[in-house]
Parts: C-alpha cells; sequence; structure tokens
C-alpha cells in the first residue's frame, strides 16, 4: 500500500496517494488488477446506475464502462443503458486521481480519500455529471476469508448529488451510494459464490454485509455497522434470502449481524429493479433494494454472485426453492 508503512497490528489507512494507480507494488503477473467502482440510484424511478473501472497495467488494458437500469428490464442488451467494455487500451500517461477513460468513464479527485467528480460522456444516450462526497473514511477490508481475498481492499458511504442525461431526458440524483476500490491479484474467476449487500438511511445509518455462500447458510466475511456518526466492523451475522423458485432471482432478502461491540443490526429488504451483469466466468445480479432498517427506510444494493456454471446447474436442477 502506498503512503507509511503500517505494524502488522495496526489497521490499513486510505491516504492520498492511494487515489493513485498502485502499479508499481504490482507483481509482473498478468493478472494484476486494480479497480475503482461507483454506485448511484433514483429511489422514485427504481433506477440504480453503476460505474465500474477495471485496470490491468502489466497487459495494458483497461475493462468496465457504465450501466443504468430500472424495474422496465434486467438483461443487459434490454435495460436502460449498459456498456461494458472487456480490453480497450489503457493510455500510458493515465493518473487515476484526473483521468478520462476510452470507456467514456471520468473520474477526478476534488478532496483526497473523500470527494469525486464522476463524468460519462455518450450523447443522445447517457451523460453524467455527477459528484461523491464521502460521508465516512474509507472503511479497509479486514477479512482475507472474503470474494476479495488477499487484495488491498476499501469500501466507502457518501452522498453522490448532480444529474444525468439518459436519451435527452435529465434527472436529477441525490442519493446515498457505495463506492470501492481494490488492487492486487485478480485472475480471470471468481472464486466462489458470494454477495456484497449495502443500505443506508441516511449519512450516519447504513450498513455493508459481505457473504460467503454456504449449504447452510450465507454467512458475514466482513463488513461495517454504521451507526450515530460511528462505523464499526461486523463481528458476525447472515444473510437470509427467498427466492423466485423457478427463476432464482432475490424476492426478499434479511441481514441480521452484530458488529464488534455488540451493536445488532437487523435489515429486511425486498428488490425494486434489477440488472444481470456477466463479468466473465460469473453474473452480478444486482437488485436495487429498498430497505426496512431497523424501522426505518433504507435504499442500497444485494450483489448477487455467481459462478456461471453454479447458476446454471442450480437452475437446470430447479432447485432454487422457496
Amino acid at each position: 500500500m502506498s503512503g507509511p508503512e503500517h505494524p502488522a497490528s495496526e489497521a490499513p489507512v486510505f491516504v492520498a496517494a492511494d487515489d493513485a494507480f498502485h502499479f508499481a507494488q504490482l507483481t509482473d503477473r498478468w493478472w494484476e488488477t486494480e479497480t475503482a467502482w461507483f454506485s448511484f440510484h433514483v429511489p422514485e424511478r427504481r433506477l440504480g446506475g453503476w460505474f465500474y473501472s477495471m485496470f490491468r497495467p502489466n497487459i495494458g488494458t483497461v475493462a468496465g464502462g457504465a450501466w443504468v437500469w430500472d424495474d422496465s428490464a434486467m438483461l443487459p442488451w434490454e435495460v436502460l443503458y449498459s456498456t461494458n467494455f472487456s480490453a480497450l487500451q489503457l493510455p500510458a500517461d493515465a493518473d487515476l486521481r484526473d483521468v478520462t477513460l476510452p470507456t467514456g468513464v471520468r473520474m477526478k479527485v476534488i478532496e483526497p480519500t473523500m470527494s469525486y467528480e464522476l463524468g460519462y460522456d455518450d450523447p443522445g444516450r447517457f451523460e453524467s455529471h455527477l459528484r461523491f462526497d464521502g460521508v465516512m473514511a474509507p472503511e479497509p477490508l479486514s477479512a482475507v476469508g472474503s470474494t476479495f481475498g488477499s487484495a488491498h481492499h476499501f469500501d466507502q458511504l457518501g452522498r453522490v448529488h448532480g444529474h444525468i442525461v439518459l436519451h435527452g431526458e435529465r434527472i436529477e440524483v441525490d442519493c446515498l451510494g457505495m463506492r470501492d476500490r481494490t488492487w492486487g491479484p485478480r485472475p480471470e474467476h471468481r472464486p466462489r459464490q458470494a454477495a456484497y449487500v449495502t443500505g443506508a438511511a441516511d449519512d450516519d445509518h447504513a450498513f455493508l454485509a459481505v457473504t460467503n455462500t454456504r449449504s447452510d447458510g450465507d454467512p458475514v466475511a466482513y463488513g461495517f455497522l454504521r451507526r450515530d456518526g460511528r462505523t464499526v466492523g461486523l463481528r458476525s451475522g447472515e444473510r437470509r434470502t427467498i427466492r423466485h423458485p423457478d427463476e432464482g432471482w432475490v424476492t426478499e432478502i434479511i441481514i441480521d449481524a452484530v458488529d464488534n461491540e455488540g451493536r445488532a443490526l437487523h435489515a429486511v429488504g425486498r428488490p425494486e429493479s434489477r440488472i444481470i451483469i456477466n463479468r466473465h466466468s460469473f453474473i452480478d445480479i444486482n437488485s436495487l433494494i429498498r430497505w426496512d432498517l431497523d424501522g426505518a427506510e433504507a435504499w442500497g444494493e444485494d450483489q448477487d454472485m455467481w459462478p456461471v456454471h453454479v447458476f446454471s446447474a442450480t437452475r437446470r436442477r430447479r432447485g432454487f426453492g422457496i
């Protein structure tokens, strides 16, 4: 990690230099990867959106793009907007702190580790004029048993505001969205089935739960509970889902967890819209979720990630259940 060295007993801290690429710290393996992801939504329209960029410096490529969806469609070739490039040339002089990528994504640091300008330019189809302002410090990954493995990883909740222009219509955006950053080894396969679940009622009432999938339930690998202005890591918990018996989509989701100070989290959510994104050897069935978060209305996402062959086999035997 860039910045000062941290003793093994000290939690990593996201510093200004980490807004830049970490290419010098990576090995020469071709699958060394760096990513930057931001989400946003417009609840009254059941509209969700992503910007996602994946860099492989050793082979000089950038992948990803932008997605916008609502409850009218969920397949990527039917949703409101979907651009997902697999391997465009990464400019040799690219600086992640102020960059316009060949995928169309623009990112610019306004305040290090906290505020970012988010742009996209596909005239007539989708344009973005948004800003992300963190409402908490970036939270570091604290469990290598998660789907992110040994990669450096940070998550951050923030206020996303501004507007987008979608097929000629200007749409105002003012929401709480999540972003994350990773850098480290990431080969072209997802090692396990997992989920990335978020919800926020306001700046000081939110959660993240990243879960692994087991035959007897989905235990929380890591995450945090933000309450009363304090962000505390999750100690334990579980994600439970009810699925459409034939299609397999999540129709209801329950999160119960306890943080490291003993504070309890209980959230019950239902999808308002979803998109299916095929990401090399796995699919991400990403739902925009309306939550009852400890009695408060909240919004967020459930990224239901499956290795393609696992989802296919489960569907063929109609094994999703109710």
